[in-house]
């Protein structure tokens, strides 16, 4: 039988807002459950609530105000399914809200990206490495995309150049890419001094690791994406059936 994955419990929420949004259930102008109580009914840390918030906030679903809480705008103009199949912020999220640019260049691919694309080690390859923030939580997600040299050609991968629709829309655009899926790798390691100087943890603290491998439609990777999330700030769920 296949296996259905459900999204993380962060989307879940994005997702229910913005149906609540929609419908009329939390109307423009409203204010939106608090954050204790959205914690007590999708059963949620707060950073993955307040990581929910603040996507809907960087989409314009709703705003928040110093000292009064968090109010619907209502539906954005122009909001597609993006902002309700957001995994990873290094795929998907606007560089220019709570992402830092740590590092763009032509690096030689590691063991661990070059595996994933299909390449020795040491093969020349683009790299864009970000760090990702949210607002009274802290950094929730370090990572690395790699892409091979030929493809990353005329894409400004390798440059400090913002890229507002993601990075993932962004080379899929403009090297007119049919994507077909993705593949997911989690395991879990410790993070070395600088993974743990950056995420803001302690060097004994689990950090989960992602390996994300995207090929176009004839199965070929197109780009790899490694990506540190600190344990204690995500919450991950997969639903499977028994038999």
């Amino acid at each position: 039988m296949p296996i259905e994955v459900a999204p993380p419990k962060y989307v879940v929420i994005v997702n229910a807002v913005q149906q609540r949004i929609d419908d009329g259930t939390y109307p423009p102008g409203g204010m939106l459950p608090s954050e204790t109580e959205l914690i007590r009914e999708f059963g949620a840390s707060r950073p993955v609530v307040v990581r929910a918030l603040d996507l809907l906030r960087q989409d314009g679903w709703i705003e928040s105000r110093q000292g009064k809480g968090r109010f619907v705008l209502g539906r954005p103009g122009g909001t597609d399914k993006r902002s309700r199949e957001r995994r990873y912020g290094l795929l998907d999220d606007d560089e220019r809200a709570g992402s830092t640019l740590l590092a763009a260049g032509t690096v030689p691919a590691p063991p661990r990206a070059a595996a994933a694309l299909g390449v020795k080690p040491g093969t020349p390859v683009v790299a864009r490495r970000r760090l990702i923030t949210v607002d009274d939580v802290g950094p929730v997600e370090l990572g690395t995309a790699f892409l091979p040299v030929e493809l990353a050609n005329g894409t400004g991968v390798g440059s400090q150049d913002v890229m507002p629709e993601g990075l993932l829309r962004h080379v899929a655009s403009r090297k007119r890419l049919k994507l077909d899926h993705v593949t997911e790798r989690i395991s879990a390691r410790l993070p070395n001094t600088e993974e743990a100087e950056l995420l803001q943890v302690r060097e004994n603290d689990p950090v989960l690791t992602v390996l994300l491998v995207i090929c176009d439609r004839s199965a070929t990777p197109v780009l790899a994406v490694d990506v540190l999330l600190p344990a204690a700030r995500h919450d991950l769920e997969d639903v499977y059936p028994l038999d």
